[in-house]
């Protein structure tokens, strides 16, 4: 079979089988000719077979965007549903977008990808239904002269009960393992009853909160943060705005003694960030520069805050939101973000270099930003001469506005993200004020956790006395909200809260831990011995049991 590797995208000679048997989706491989589908718009649509007897639908004669093939399903309320289909065109590559079309005429994006001529690419996405409606899907190329070709599509539903037990089976597979000990008397005889305290001391996965200059005079804001978390970002602190308010007069007060903070509390640090291609959030002195001073100031920024920090953060969000804005692209020329970032690695080759942005996972209707637009971007960067070897990082801020999370777009995304095997955090997590803000918060972040790929979660929230007022997570008199509730509970959950098991009567005791480094102590209530000793769970931790010898 013929395979070639478009981006994220594996391109097959022949398409895959529909995921869940096509779903709701009416003949989704075209065995019954196109018995279920219809033309959409103008131009016509046909059945075609391949030389090798693959059975497929055409949409040809196209002169408009949306000239396509559609099937009318009905949705019902409350229900997720995951969306895939095969593509491939008549020629060249262009994108294909799957369209949601409502019953008051509103086109809902659901997913895109890059397909091309010659293989066939996999569309994965997804939509949530805030009413029961029948909406018809349509699919989109922007290039009306090229066929749009498909086969194999699905739209599977889910309740919210079964994707959270997918969630579930997901987290116990890819961040737990199974942990057996047994416990005798030295004399071999098994001891019933004797009991088990595995205590988490680190945990392996990153967890963590954005954090703000209040840290420093807030002995409040300081407990709640340090009783909590041992990853953060620093949310404007570092930023070249507040580092250089005017030209020439650098100040890292604040970030320096903010660093101090989480130094001497065991606190690790994300850098956030080196350039903001933003042109809003430039200093204001810099808005004016030529660019012969630009390109003076910039390279004079990024020598200053790398090797200032050099050896003391985890990660650098280098060109903030480059998908989305291109002020030194415009000034510097298109190479100007791979130019940064391998700049940045040179200086300091150690952290995870993060191309950071909005949308990708968050809302499907954010065409700049789609997966395969952000993997295009990362790997142009990678391409740079002076970036080989960078250790690129795949940031996504997260950041949610109201109403229902698009969960299953999240996770197409997050898929499509994975392929192209670079580590994967969610870098700014919130979620808008909202009647459900905290059910909606607790989705994002299970999602995220429960995705093999995400190998850190950062939460842009925090405490009222902070300012933090979109998600906030304790009340001015640091009260728990709803939404803090929930990550105090997914903390706890994820586990830190410690284990506890009795022996049966062979000795044995089963555990499943989250991955992490505990202090296990074994005690017996009858000889009142006690045991203790250290244990690290890793993914690739041996499931052989753990032999624990007592005395009387």
């Amino acid at each position: 079979m013929k395979v070639a590797a478009e981006g994220c995208n594996l391109c097959l000679a022949e398409p895959q089988r529909a995921q869940y048997g096509g779903g709701i989706i009416v003949n989704p491989g075209f065995d019954h000719n196109i018995e279920g589908w219809t033309v959409f718009g103008k131009g016509a649509i046909k059945e075609r077979i391949s030389n090798g007897g693959n059975r497929f639908i055409v949409a040809h004669n196209r002169t408009q965007p949306l000239d396509s093939f559609s099937q009318k399903v009905q949705l019902k309320k409350g229900m997720l549903y995951t969306f895939s289909a095969w593509f491939q065109l008549s020629e060249g590559s262009e994108t294909v977008s799957v369209i949601f079309k409502t019953k008051g005429s509103e086109m809902v994006r659901g997913g895109q990808v890059m397909a091309k001529h010659g293989c066939w690419t996999l569309l994965k996405g997804g939509i949530v239904a805030n009413f029961s409606s029948p909406v018809e899907i349509l699919f989109e190329s922007k290039n009306s002269t090229v066929e749009i070709w498909a086969d194999n599509v699905s739209l599977q539903p889910f309740t919210k009960k079964q994707w959270r037990s997918l969630q579930d089976a997901s987290i116990e597979r890819v961040r737990k393992r199974k942990v057996r000990f047994q416990i005798t008397h030295v004399n071999e005889t098994a001891m019933k009853g004797a009991t088990i305290i595995a205590t988490l001391v680190k945990l392996n996965f990153p967890f963590g909160c954005g954090m703000n200059h209040h840290i420093l005079t807030n002995k409040d804001y300081q407990n709640w943060f340090v009783s909590r978390f041992k990853f953060t970002t620093f949310t404007n602190e570092m930023k070249w705005y507040s580092t250089e308010k005017k030209q020439g007069q650098e100040n890292y007060t604040i970030s320096d003694a903010m660093l101090k903070f989480t130094k001497e509390n065991g606190i690790s640090v994300r850098g956030h960030n080196i350039f903001w291609d933003d042109p809003k959030y430039q200093p204001e002195w810099v808005k004016t520069l030529s660019p012969e001073d630009l390109a003076r100031a910039a390279a004079k920024r990024m020598e200053s805050v790398v090797s200032r920090y050099k050896g003391e953060l985890i990660a650098w969000d280098v060109m903030n939101e480059n998908l989305h804005f291109h002020f030194y692209e415009d000034k510097f020329g298109e190479n100007a973000s791979a130019e940064a970032y391998a700049t940045a690695y040179e200086l300091d080759p150690t952290p995870k270099m993060f191309l950071n942005e909005y949308n990708t996972i968050e809302y499907s209707g954010d065409e700049a930003a789609s997966p395969d637009k952000y993997i295009k971007k990362l790997q142009e960067i990678l391409s740079f001469p002076r970036a080989t070897g960078m250790p690129a990082a795949i940031g996504l801020q997260g950041h949610f506005a109201s109403g229902q999370p698009n969960l299953a777009y999240m996770r197409s995304g997050l898929d499509l993200l994975a392929a192209i095997g670079r580590p994967i955090w969610l870098t700014e997590v919130s979620v808008d004020p909202q009647p459900n803000q905290a059910e909606y918060l607790e989705e994002v972040l299970r999602e995220g956790y429960s995705h093999p790929a995400v190998e850190g979660i950062i939460m842009f929230s925090g405490p009222a006395q902070a300012g933090f007022n979109a998600t906030t997570l304790a009340d001015e008199s640091f009260k728990n909200t709803p939404a803090g509730d929930v990550v105090d509970r997914l903390i706890d959950e994820w586990g830190t809260g410690p284990q506890i098991a009795t022996a049966d009567d062979r000795g044995f005791v089963d555990l499943s831990l989250h991955h992490g480094d505990y202090d296990v102590t074994v005690t017996h209530p009858l000889t009142h011995s006690s045991i203790t000793m250290n244990l690290r769970v890793k993914k690739d931790f041996s499931p052989e049991t753990i032999h624990v010898k007592m005395r009387a």
